[in-house]
């Protein structure tokens, strides 16, 4: 669907983990095999997708699931009937519930966290006055989740979420004219957008909005797809993307952090002709997260079974895979990741770290 290169960015990651893994001898002797099915990022196809995968397939767990309308379908098959869902590509809050639904871990930050670094960013260091951000978002539980993220963060300088100005559009298409129409007429009340998108509306809409002069500052959480993104600018004038800010889940994938080296080998080896990338970075790290459960079952001499592998990965403690965070999880917790990075890209539409704290 309009996500495809996020799908395939977040199997190359893990592809790369895995067959690095299978190389060295597996774990415990067994090799990983990772089937991959595509869902068009609609939810009643994911929905199938998992029940074929569990149940035809014979499959132990699965990891990966990209997106929130179809992550809110599938999660919750996988609760139901006791199943392993690992690490899905979405920062969802319903898969992060307080206490943890047993069955789901998380390796990226929230929504939450990643609007809350936004909205930070725009008060604390940019000086915008915290009633003049706005959110453009996908209108579905996806949108939703980003706004309902924003409204938090708004929350502690006093903006009812009833008075945030939100514009959107439908799933799978880049319809964005009434909300460009609606910017445009509310530009006095609007300094910042804060973009809850896929990768195509929201360079279609940061285009129409520079082509009118409304230069605001904007912002998209991590699903945007940074390097599609990045590309679409390309495609369009790379200086459309001067200045969009990208919050990400994992560090930048050129830095020398030591996970990163290791991913970048990896890549290297198995994807010589692809590009490293923020999406399959993330891929690589959640899947050396599980990787990590698996070698305690084997190391404590248990048979690999959904309860074993859970009990196993509720005792990672203090795991450093050398990408800035250390990982815990535990009974009480099932997010392996909180931290927020930020980039920005140039007028050559590169990415630039950011600092935002």
């Amino acid at each position: 669907g309009s996500n495809k290169e996020l799908g395939y960015d977040m199997v190359m990651g893990m592809q790369a983990c895995f067959k690095s893994v299978n190389a060295a001898g597996g774990v415990g002797g067994r090799q990983i095999e990772l089937i991959v099915k595509d869902d068009g990022y609609e939810p009643n196809q994911a929905l199938e997708n998992m029940q074929e995968l569990f149940e035809g397939n014979q499959i132990f767990a699965v990891i990966g699931n990209v997106g929130t309308p179809t992550a809110e379908k599938t999660f919750r098959y996988a609760n139901e009937n006791k199943y392993l869902f690992f690490a899905p590509f979405t920062g969802a809050q319903s898969l992060r519930r307080d206490p943890p639904d047993r069955y789901v871990f998380n390796y990226r930050a929230s929504y939450a966290d990643e609007t809350a670094a936004m909205v930070h960013y725009f008060v604390e260091k940019k000086r915008i006055a915290p009633g003049k951000i706005a959110v453009f978002a996908q209108n579905d539980s996806f949108g939703e989740d980003g706004l309902a993220g924003v409204a938090k963060a708004l929350e502690k300088y006093n903006i009812q979420p009833e008075n945030i100005i939100r514009v959107g559009y439908e799933r799978n298409t880049t319809q964005i004219a009434s909300a460009v129409k609606a910017i445009e007429e509310l530009k006095d009340q609007i300094d910042a957008l804060i973009m809850v998108a896929t990768y195509k509306p929201a360079a279609l809409l940061v285009q129409q909005l520079k082509d009118r002069q409304l230069n605001l500052l904007t912002a998209a959480v991590s699903f945007v797809g940074s390097d599609p993104l990045a590309q679409q600018f390309k495609e369009m004038g790379s200086a459309y993307a001067e200045g969009v800010i990208v919050t990400q889940v994992v560090p930048y994938y050129l830095s020398n952090a030591t996970g990163v080296l290791r991913y970048r080998a990896a890549m290297r080896k198995y994807y010589p002709l692809s590009k490293p990338g923020f999406v399959s970075l993330e891929g690589f790290i959640a899947a050396e997260c599980l990787i990590e459960g698996l070698k305690k079952v084997e190391a404590a001499g248990e048979t690999v079974t959904t309860e074993n592998v859970i009990n196993a990965l509720e005792k990672i403690n203090n795991l450093d895979l050398g990408i800035g965070p250390i990982i815990n999880f535990g009974p009480s917790r099932h997010q392996a990741s909180n931290r927020v990075w930020g980039t920005v890209l140039d007028k050559d539409a590169k990415y630039k770290e950011l600092e935002m704290q």
